[in-house]
């Protein structure tokens, strides 16, 4: 008697603990992603919401997009979030996420914004590369990435990260809400080099290259270098496209590629002027963001 009461118990517990994951791993309903939509467009936050498993952070990615897509326009590349383990380490994760990039993110160098751009405005020092061939998709290596862009751009991002509480956020939730893709300011590109001869030396500068963050008096904000990104910003693209071989989807030609941050993500004020520097980076130019 005493040991079914015990064997009830214990598959009650059980029972209780299943549901317990289950409600906390469940994708996003649709009147859920529905609301949080509304607050990314109204630019005020959204509420947070239960942590998610990988596979339920997928499925709320995508009914985000697809609730986003109708206003952003077309879909242009993608984005690396997480890259950095300082980053990482904030989320309480130890791996990368992607989302979305949409043509009306992208901005001219120079731009001016409101600081209250989103919900939860930031912005961080990041790169991005075009693809040049579909081949990229095969890329296992920084130089095989290399061979197959055609440019590499400057880039201050513009994050969002939507949600009440971001701190409370983990790797999954970030994906979830689409790595917080919301804006940011492209620089004038650099050429990928030709030569083999060329690519090596300029595999060794990005990862190298000491990507600074000042301000409009030129005062230091922050810093990071090239390797800070999984040891080689360039590896952000072969995760990139492993991840989305795994949902079916790949990188094409023209597709723009954001690798993630070199910096901590920090928060915008009226009148500040950030401008970003990529030293050691051969014809790179600094690009800037200001914000009114």
């Amino acid at each position: 008697m005493n040991l079914n009461r015990a064997l009830f118990q214990l598959t009650s517990l059980a029972l209780t603990v299943m549901s317990a994951t289950a409600a906390q791993a469940a994708c996003l309903s649709d009147a859920q992603v529905a609301e949080m939509a509304q607050h990314y467009a109204a630019k005020t936050p959204a509420p947070n919401f239960d942590a998610l498993s990988d596979e339920d952070s997928a499925c709320t990615r995508a009914k985000f997009n697809a609730a986003l897509a109708p206003s952003l326009g077309k879909v242009i590349g993608y984005k690396a979030g997480l890259t950095n383990p300082a980053v990482q380490k904030r989320f309480n994760t130890d791996k990368p996420v992607w989302g979305k990039l949409y043509e009306s993110m992208i901005q001219k160098d120079g731009f001016t914004v409101d600081a209250t751009f989103g919900a939860r405005p930031l912005f961080e020092a990041d790169m991005l590369v075009r693809v040049r061939s579909a081949d990229i998709n095969q890329a296992r290596t920084p130089m095989e990435v290399l061979e197959n862009i055609d440019q590499i751009i400057p880039f201050i991002e513009l994050p969002d990260l939507v949600v009440q509480a971001p701190p409370k956020l983990n790797g999954p939730g970030v994906a979830a809400i689409n790595v917080g893709a919301r804006l940011g300011v492209a620089g004038a590109p650099v050429a990928a080099p030709v030569t083999r001869g060329e690519r090596y030396a300029m595999l060794g500068a990005l990862e190298r290259m000491t990507v600074q963050v000042t301000d409009n008096s030129g005062q230091l904000l922050a810093s990071g270098t090239g390797s800070d990104i999984l040891g080689h910003p360039l590896n952000a693209v072969v995760w990139i496209a492993e991840a989305l071989k795994a949902e079916k989807l790949s990188l094409q030609p023209g597709d723009l590629v954001s690798l993630g941050s070199f910096s901590p993500l920090m928060p915008p004020k009226a009148g500040l002027s950030v401008t970003t520097t990529f030293l050691g980076l051969p014809g790179a130019q600094p690009v800037r963001v200001n914000f009114k």
